[in-house]
C-alpha cells in the first residue's frame, strides 16, 4: 500500500475508500483490509489525508470484479508493483478495446489474462 503519483491518479476515473467498500459488501472494514492484504484488491494512499483507496472499477456491487484477483496474481508474478498494475489496468488498449479494467468489468477477463500472461514472455 503506497502513495501513487498524479499520472496514475489521473488514469483512474473513480475511487472508493475501504469503509465505502465495507458498506457495499456488508462486512467490517477489517475484512476489506484482509482482501487487500491477500492481494485480491489493490489499495493505495491518496488525497489530503492519505487514506487508503481502491479503484471503483474493481468493485461490482457487493463483490470484487470477476477475474481481477487472478489478473493481479499474474501481474505480481510478472514483477509488477501495485502502481504499475493500476497503470496497466487503466491504460487504454486498442486491441481490447478500452482498458483492461473496463474489459474485466464487462466479463472479458480471459482476454485480459491472456495479455497479462504475454507480458511475462
Amino acid at each position: 500500500m503506497t502513495e501513487i503519483d498524479a499520472k496514475i491518479d489521473a488514469l483512474v476515473p473513480a475511487w472508493l475508500t475501504l469503509p465505502d467498500i465495507a458498506e457495499q459488501f456488508g462486512v467490517e472494514v477489517t475484512r476489506v483490509r484482509q482482501l487487500v492484504k491477500e492481494g485480491q484488491l489493490i489499495a493505495v494512499r491518496r488525497g489530503e489525508n492519505r487514506a487508503l483507496h481502491v479503484p471503483a472499477a474493481f468493485i461490482d456491487g457487493d463483490k470484487v470484479v470477476k477475474g481481477l484477483t487472478g489478473t493481479l496474481t499474474l501481474l505480481r508474478d510478472d514483477g509488477f508493483t501495485d502502481e504499475e498494475m493500476i497503470e496497466w489496468l487503466f491504460t487504454p488498449d486498442p486491441t481490447l478495446p478500452g482498458t483492461p479494467a473496463q474489459a474485466l468489468s464487462e466479463n472479458r477477463g480471459t482476454e485480459v489474462k491472456r495479455r497479462a500472461q504475454a507480458l511475462a514472455v
